[in-house]
């Protein structure tokens, strides 16, 4: 994020010589009365660095819907929690900001901060910008507030989103939406909207995008990140013609590297965001290494009972996690591994790429009923993604649990996707995931923040 770190110091730096500087950890309205392009561009920059804030830590998205969906487990006794409440329950404390009350916040302060942004790009005293460059930024903040409000849903489901947000800090509030189907809906019509603007956005973004972004940082190829996003959620809502129809404007290319798409990106260096999900008490969950598919052959090394030695199994697995030397148990919870894909505080997080693209199309022509379809990407995930062959007994019967299986190990600690996919096909429960203890239980979804439900003036 040099990039984008050196792009945003120096907009605050050309602000502050005009002696107009606006607030922008905590912006208002009112500071952009008369707004300029440096304060339009610091606040798209910003953006940025907020729609990565939630995935970096043992907190983060990553980590703890891991952990809700037993891809990860974190074991510290500096907090009991990711054991006692995460895996145990009974229930998630909504009080608690890192853990029941999370994916809130932090999502809803990036939200507020798109807002800023375009309410600012529609402020007729603003000059400096072209029209294509106004309909550029409109896109890409629309997108990205797209992507915040998927947080918040992914994470509460049916607990309740809030759409209508776009009012003045200290007005009524808005109302809680319950029904997924609304705020599916609501995201559609949003990604459908940043769209429009995007294709009249001309040839290049009034900002740098960062690293994250490489072959995505114009609007025309910003639009096919778009397109990913919108497929993403139209298999979620069950519009499995519609996510049909945004892959063919995606970036999805079973020639091209699966590694290919979008990442959030991080650094070291002062004032940077660092990816901190190589800390030592985040460990994967066994039940990735005892359940993932073996190799053929491999000799007798490759023929006893689990766990087998990691280069026996599934290539995901090989890439993606290392044996420790010797196991961290906590509460009755131990693993023996560690992830491996992100070594360094300057790893990107995936936000999506081309090997979730294809397993999407898979899922949406199972929906569709286009088994052999979906069987032909599925099985070129197998091959090229896990080392495995083919698989030739796929039919209407079990291919939903296969797709679902390679999305598993496809999607590993990326995102809390394993989590995601079980509760939306009604397979959250232990015949699907382990269970370490009887006192383990599993969480569905996140509870709205006790400061949401609570009456205002307390």
């Amino acid at each position: 994020m040099k990039t984008l770190r050196t792009a945003l110091t120096a907009t605050l730096l050309l602000a502050a010589c005009t002696f107009d500087v606006p607030d922008l950890n905590r912006p208002g309205i009112e500071s952009l009365q008369n707004p300029t392009p440096s304060q339009v561009e610091a606040l798209a920059t910003g953006l940025l660095i907020g729609a990565r804030a939630s995935y970096i830590d043992d907190t983060g998205v990553v980590s703890e819907w891991g952990v809700l969906g037993r891809e990860s487990l974190v074991l510290t006794p500096s907090d009991p929690r990711f054991v006692s409440e995460l895996l145990q329950g009974p229930n998630l404390d909504p009080g608690s900001g890192n853990f029941g009350g999370n994916n809130w916040r932090l999502p809803y302060a990036n939200i507020r901060g798109a807002n800023l942004l375009l309410n600012a790009l529609d402020n007729p005293t603003l000059v400096g910008l072209t029209t294509a460059q106004k309909e550029s930024l409109r896109g890409f903040a629309e997108t990205i507030q797209a992507l915040d409000y998927l947080q918040v849903l992914d994470a509460h489901d049916s607990n309740g989103v809030v759409l209508d947000v776009n009012h003045d800090l200290g007005s009524t509030p808005a109302p809680i939406v319950t029904s997924t189907d609304d705020a599916f809906t609501f995201l559609e019509k949003l990604l459908d909207d940043a769209q429009a603007h995007l294709a009249a956005g001309g040839s290049a973004f009034p900002i740098p995008l960062g690293t994250g972004f490489t072959g995505f940082d114009t609007p025309a190829t910003f639009a096919k990140f778009n397109r990913a996003l919108r497929a993403r959620v139209a298999v979620y809502h069950g519009k499995f013609a519609d996510a049909l129809t945004a892959l063919a404007a995606s970036f999805l290319d079973t020639g091209a590297p699966l590694t290919l798409g979008v990442y959030h990106a991080y650094g070291s260096g002062t004032g940077d965001t660092p990816n901190d999900l190589n800390a030592s008490e985040i460990l994967c969950h066994p039940s990735v290494v005892l359940e993932a598919e073996a190799l053929p052959g491999g000799g007798s090394k490759c023929s006893g009972a689990p766990p087998l030695p990691l280069d026996c199994l599934d290539e995901r697995v090989g890439a993606k996690v290392k044996a420790l030397a010797k196991p961290t148990a906590l509460s009755n919870h131990s693993s023996g591994y560690v992830f491996t894909l992100y070594p360094a505080s300057t790893s990107p997080i995936a936000i999506i790429r081309n090997e979730e693209l294809i397993l999407l199309r898979a899922e949406a022509n199972i929906g569709l009923g286009n088994v052999g379809v979906a069987k032909a990407d599925i099985n070129f995930i197998r091959t090229n993604s896990g080392g495995l062959p083919a698989k030739g007994t796929l039919d209407a019967t079990n291919i939903l649990d296969e797709l679902l299986n390679q999305k598993r190990y496809s999607l590993l600690f990326e995102g809390g996707h394993r989590w995601i996919d079980l509760r939306r096909y009604g397979k959250l429960d232990f015949a699907h995931v382990a269970q370490d203890t009887p006192q383990d239980t599993l969480h569905a979804r996140y509870p709205l923040p006790l400061i949401e439900t609570q009456p205002r003036g307390f």
